[in-house]
């Protein structure tokens, strides 16, 4: 047994980095297993390896009693030969001899060995990686489940489920690659160690690693939107002046952004200047599209409106909406598109609101600028609502509110006499 220990504690220890103490505490619960049911001992029962020699020893716990007759006692006599102030009710540990060692049973200790082995080095593995959720690792497919993927990463086996991969992107048994870190969790079966390439971290971890400035704290990364395989927008800004956070997030001939986006399998990457003012930081995510105008809906609800030329509406929209959605993901606004031609006719309806408004004779074209502003497009919006109500919504003074109510009056009257003598004749 011990050259079997030893072999076996050697092996774990070199290969696959659990600890010594570890393998031989797992070694013990399972032969302490393993001896309870070949030996039929339901409890106190404890299996103690040396930590020189690795000899195995057995110890059962027994009550001392006046005589042992009973299941899992013990004379006072023999008692007091293991430890000579044992008195009657008091528990003490019994050797047990070698030969009932001998008999557990040795596969079904070997079973539990290799359980109790496997399960330390899961709980290794969270030891040694519940501190590096967020690094990227290197590692060697070793095995392929439908799309998920069994990624050797040293010591440890880690995961990459198929919703963590990159679309379209194949990977067979010794293949090499990287990952990201997303996810390190203790567990009863399978892989501890969850790796991504699909989400938007693993790209800010890239250009962590390939861009000098990120690394430095120099450029500072300030949001990462992804459509994996296809597209990733990626915002930066410079706490120096003197560096520009874009030209050196691509690098010299662009040799930085391109080893990235070789590693990303041909996904593309765009690079914006982050800006605290969120017009101009829409314009810069919006691009290559040209922007007429940016205008803030709500802030409160995080909506803004974008106005682009027709001949550039495909181009801020992008393929299937593609560049849009990235955008509102990368600002944290709703972001919707409109062209300004549309807008121009919107713009040209509100004027002839108010024109038509402003020729009613005892209607300013300010006030009528204000009720246009205000819903009150037409006639008879005015008059469907009550004065005080058009007095507080517009701000008008009470005696224009009354003369604009008037005004609107006479209209009607007026539109009500034209209309009778069309009927009479």
């Amino acid at each position: 047994m011990n050259n079997e220990l030893l072999t076996v504690i050697n092996y774990m220890e070199r290969e696959r980095g659990v600890s010594r103490e570890l393998i031989i505490q797992a070694i013990e619960s399972a032969l302490e297993a393993a001896a309870r049911k070949s030996l039929g001992i339901t409890d106190g029962l404890r299996v103690d390896i040396d930590r020189k020699t690795l000899a195995v020893k057995a110890f059962q716990s027994m009550i001392v009693s006046d005589d042992d007759t009973g299941p899992n006692l013990i004379s006072l006599r023999k008692a007091r030969e293991i430890k000579p102030d044992a008195i009657p009710g008091e528990e003490v540990e019994v050797a047990l001899p070698p030969a009932q060692i001998g008999r557990i049973g040795a596969q079904n200790a070997r079973q539990m060995i290799m359980q109790k082995i496997r399960q330390a080095e899961r709980d290794n593995a969270y030891i040694e990686y519940k501190d590096r959720i967020g690094d990227i690792v290197s590692g060697t497919v070793r095995q392929v489940v439908r799309r998920d993927l069994l990624i050797d990463i040293g010591k440890v086996e880690a995961l990459l489920p198929a919703r963590e991969r990159i679309p379209k992107e194949e990977f067979e048994v010794g293949d090499t690659l990287r990952a990201y870190v997303i996810r390190v969790q203790p567990s009863v079966s399978g892989s501890s160690v969850i790796l991504s390439r699909a989400c938007p971290e693993f790209v800010k971890a890239l250009f962590r690693i390939e861009v000098s400035e990120i690394a430095d704290g120099i450029v500072e990364v300030m949001g990462v939107a992804r459509d994996p395989g296809n597209r990733a927008k990626i915002a930066v800004r410079s706490h120096d002046d003197k560096v520009d956070p874009v030209g050196a997030c691509v690098g010299l001939r662009g040799a930085r952004v391109r080893n990235i986006v070789r590693e990303l399998n041909g996904e593309r990457v765009d690079i914006i200047r982050w800006h605290d003012e969120i017009r101009q930081y829409t314009a810069q995510a919006l691009s290559p599209a040209r922007l007429a105008s940016v205008m803030v809906v709500s802030e409160a609800s995080r909506m803004l409106r974008v106005l682009v030329d027709p001949d550039q509406l495909s181009l801020a929209i992008g393929r299937q909406g593609q560049n849009v959605r990235l955008t509102s993901k990368l600002l944290g606004w709703k972001v919707d598109i409109q062209r300004t031609d549309i807008e121009e006719s919107f713009e040209s309806r509100v004027a002839h609101a108010v024109d038509a408004l402003a020729a009613i004779e005892g209607i300013e074209r300010g006030e009528a600028e204000l009720l246009v502003t205000n819903g009150f497009l037409t006639p008879e919006g005015i008059m469907e609502a009550e004065p005080a109500y058009l007095q507080e919504a517009t701000g008008l003074p009470e005696a224009a509110i009354r003369r604009i109510w008037d005004a609107v009056s006479a209209l009607s009257v007026t539109d009500e006499a034209v209309t009778e003598e069309d009927g009479e004749a």
